[in-house]
């Protein structure tokens, strides 16, 4: 048997190199031991996980009914119970990841307490938790290993040790792709590029990157988000890249998520060298008056558009505005950006989980980069029984159904529970995903802090 790929005979050679000090050695154990710890270093694991995810993608591309799917864990033996169920109830691992988020490490492994999503728990703290994860994930191969070598060892006839040994020799690890939250860098580009050599040291083979000021960041769903200009994001993203490469892992995945459909503010105006040009086309989005210089005030700033003098609104707190109405069109510039410069999938932040919201970006995005992958947070600050219940409404208003039985300001009322309304809105949630995947181009389905929920909710029980 050769479980790590060294054989029996490679060990036999070296314990008899060592003389009657290894008597005591049995190359058998030493070979199922290999087994058991199959990933010696996170770097070991970084490049196995990008090599499986990168397959994935693949697969995707060629059938979008294979998307894959994860669950945010917030310690490791919650991440190890849960590939465990999967392996259980599935049969399999395939298509399964884990996700790490920004906000479960901020509300429950900072040393600073229970803090939000906005990037002040300790940057160290994130490498930290994939760590562990991995940690747990390699415990659970050990652990079921250990369980097949013992039923191995007390097979008492040939059939049974055969269907053992089949079992070992097709051995499936819990050790899975982690995406991995790296918030907006936690600084400048080599701030992002020293944390993520550290996460993918750790294991990390895909870092989740968003268009957000580091010090300014919140969580995906508050209002009074803060975008930075495509070059100052940019420069994060080949931070990422550079930081896979210089490890070796040179397929390693880099998401680059846009928070710009619910961002109405920007921390600084993006250079410009001629009409056109990115920041040109960054700066097209601002909401600004036009002045002259008689009209302008002291301490104005003022930028030329369209051999205009136009002034950028800004707010109090030396930030300025965007115009109302222009977050689809910043996040398809985004996505295409991102794409054309080192991104491999991008994340679009909404605020509400609307496959035709989602497939219109997507495919606008896919008329300059044509693969263009999503993935996507299903996350549960959305209420989605009101959602959906509201589309099926509008959907079927829109066809002529008449809805006068159901009223709009009220469908989360318990009176339309059983209606047909709230059948078809209930259907539409349970296919939301594969609906999705195939329309609006969601390779990766994510839940950011179900763990955290059901934790709380088990605990309550």
């Amino acid at each position: 048997m050769a479980y790590d790929g060294t054989s029996l005979d490679t060990i036999n050679n070296l314990k008899s190199e060592n003389g009657s000090s290894w008597d005591a050695i049995n190359p058998e154990h030493v070979q199922r031991m290999r087994m058991q710890n199959r990933f010696r270093t996170g770097l070991e694991i970084a490049q196995y996980t990008a090599d499986i995810m990168r397959e994935d993608m693949a697969a995707y591309d060629a059938d979008s009914s294979q998307y894959t799917q994860s669950l945010g864990c917030w310690h490791g033996f919650i991440g190890q119970q849960k590939m465990i169920a999967i392996k259980k109830h599935f049969g399999t691992t395939k298509r399964k990841y884990l996700y790490l988020s920004g906000w479960m490490i901020a509300a429950l492994r900072s040393e600073f307490g229970p803090l939000p999503d906005q990037s002040m728990h300790e940057k160290t703290s994130v490498p930290a938790l994939i760590e562990e994860l991995y940690t747990f994930l390699r415990q659970a191969d050990a652990r079921e290993l250990g369980g097949l070598f013992r039923e191995l060892d007390a097979a008492s006839d040939a059939a049974t040790r055969s269907r053992v040994q089949s079992k070992i020799d097709n051995y499936e690890t819990h050790v899975v792709p982690i995406i991995s939250d790296i918030d907006a860098g936690f600084g400048n580009p080599e701030a992002t590029y020293l944390l993520a050599k550290k996460m993918i040291e750790a294991g990390a083979c895909a870092l989740q990157i968003e268009n957000q000021v580091s010090d300014e960041k919140q969580c995906g769903h508050q209002d009074g988000k803060v975008t930075v200009p495509h070059e100052d994001f940019l420069q994060k993203i080949r931070a990422c890249r550079h930081a896979f490469l210089e490890l070796g892992i040179d397929n390693g995945i880099i998401v680059a998520r846009t928070d710009s459909l619910g961002a109405g503010l920007t921390k600084q105006i993006a250079v410009t060298k001629e009409p056109g040009d990115l920041g040109d086309q960054y700066n097209s989005f601002l909401d600004c008056d036009e002045v002259t210089l008689d009209t302008m005030g002291n301490g104005d700033v003022v930028i030329k558009q369209d051999g205009k003098l136009m002034r950028p609104k800004r707010l109090p707190s030396n930030l300025f505005q965007f115009k109302e109405g222009t977050g689809v069109d910043r996040c398809v510039l985004d996505s295409i950006t991102s794409l054309q410069n080192g991104a491999d999938m991008i994340w679009i932040e909404t605020e509400k989980p609307h496959i035709g919201q989602i497939g219109e970006m997507i495919n606008r995005v896919k008329q300059t980069v044509p693969n263009a992958k999503l993935v996507y947070n299903n996350s549960p600050s959305f209420n989605w029984t009101l959602n959906f219940r509201q589309q099926v409404y509008d959907t079927w208003q829109e066809d002529g159904v008449d809805v006068s039985a159901y009223e709009r300001a009220n469908l989360m009322s318990v009176d339309y529970d059983e209606t047909d309304l709230s059948i078809a809105a209930d259907e539409k949630i349970k296919t939301f995903q594969a609906d999705a995947a195939r329309d609006a181009g969601i390779f990766h389905h994510l839940i950011t802090l179900p763990t955290y929920h059901t934790a709380a909710l088990s605990t309550d029980n």
